[in-house]
């Protein structure tokens, strides 16, 4: 625990509403609880309420304040425009001395539009994320492009982040390169040792998750096709988590449901969802955090996409971008289930994403900017400049 006498805690507001904004926070909310420097002001917006209300507690994050946003099928523009007003209203009240966001969903963007109206300097956590098609994924990519203009403080994942945000003219001095938090939870809950995987047999096992905007209709129920497919073999059990969204259930119950070999569970709490990770053979995904867990556990990746913000997997060799063509799926998941060599190459490509210190990092610079003698903010010189 660090020790600053004589010294008034830096109130940051956390700010979150999804089960990944979680877990890529809560290893920067436990360090601030453990730091005096700090006071953490964790907010969440219930945009996965269900979900979030399964793993807070057991990541031992403390919410101090807990919106209902949340409308059956609303619009994201309604979502958005609900969230700005709450977050505004609870900054004013609140009066925090930075407010920190992570990644690029629809939180995360009101977060630091809120918080650049109320002149409250924002700290991005994962930022520079890029694939460079403005609605692929949407609405991430415009949304992290967005809070890109707005933070103060760019916390980049990789070297390949950070030049994305030197290269859109975000200044050197205002972007750091720290690894992705997501690898600082991973670490802490398996060393924690108490989630349960949902494995159940000893065939070679799929962790599949699937709920992306732009694959859901059609092309979700493809993919549900060729897992069945996969499935057939009769020597693979898979397990899918159902993403809560009606679009995602409505595309994949109708090709799964009831299938020998596939396992449709509910969303499983992170404890668990690591648990499971770890005891898996094989993923296949369309989300953005396993690619970068996956690879810390030695487990290759099948990325079902046309496009990624995390290339540095597979450039590393432990991820493949192949696509969502049903063909191309069953493919290269049989190619890596028979052909022990390509499955070996991918297994032992690393990581390219942290060491889990990546909240620490994060930390020290934030204690470190506030501790010194130039006023941290709106300034003069610039929207968020530090001089």
């Amino acid at each position: 625990m660090s020790t600053h006498p004589s010294v008034v805690p830096v109130r940051a507001m956390l700010v979150l509403g999804t089960r990944p904004e979680a877990i890529k926070l809560a290893p920067v909310a436990r360090a601030m609880a453990d730091d005096t420097q700090f006071e953490p002001i964790v907010v969440t917006t219930g945009q996965h309420r269900e979900m979030l209300q399964q793993m807070l507690g057991l990541l031992c994050v403390d919410v101090r304040i807990a919106l209902d946003v949340m409308r059956s099928r609303q619009e994201l523009s309604e979502l958005t425009a609900r969230l700005v007003g709450e977050l505004g209203e609870v900054m004013r009240d609140q009066r925090p001395d930075l407010v920190v966001v992570q990644g690029d969903t629809t939180t995360a963007l009101a977060g630091a539009l809120a918080a650049f109206y109320e002149k409250i300097p924002v700290a991005h956590v994962e930022a520079g994320l890029r694939t460079g098609v403005i609605d692929n994924p949407f609405p991430e990519e415009l949304n992290r492009s967005l809070i890109g203009r707005i933070a103060r403080w760019h916390f980049a994942p990789t070297p390949r982040a950070a030049r994305h945000l030197t290269d859109e003219g975000v200044s050197a001095e205002q972007v750091f390169t720290t690894g992705n938090t997501v690898i600082d939870n991973l670490l802490w809950v398996l060393a924690e040792g108490t989630g349960t995987s949902a494995f159940r047999t000893g065939a070679k096992r799929i962790l599949v998750t699937l709920h992306r905007r732009e694959n859901q209709g059609e092309r979700m129920r493809g993919m549900g096709r060729a897992l069945a497919r996969l499935a057939g073999r009769g020597d693979v059990e898979i397990v899918l988590p159902l993403h809560k969204s009606p679009a995602v259930r409505d595309a994949l119950l109708p090709e799964l449901d009831g299938h020998t070999g596939i396992s449709l569970v509910e969303p499983l709490g992170y404890l668990d969802f690591a648990a499971t990770l770890a005891e898996c053979d094989l993923v296949l995904t369309d989300s953005g955090g396993i690619q970068e867990e996956a690879p810390s556990l030695s487990k290759p990746a099948l990325v079902l996409r046309t496009t990624t913000e995390r290339p540095e997997a597979v450039e590393a060799g432990a991820a493949l971008l192949i696509g969502t063509d049903p063909d191309a799926i069953v493919s290269w998941a049989e190619r890596l289930l028979d052909d022990p060599a390509q499955y070996r190459r991918m297994a032992a490509a690393g990581n390219p994403f942290g060491d889990g210190l990546a909240a620490t990092r994060v930390l020290a610079q934030l204690a470190e900017d506030f501790a010194a003698e130039v006023p941290v903010g709106l300034t003069a010189s610039g929207p968020y400049s530090a001089a």
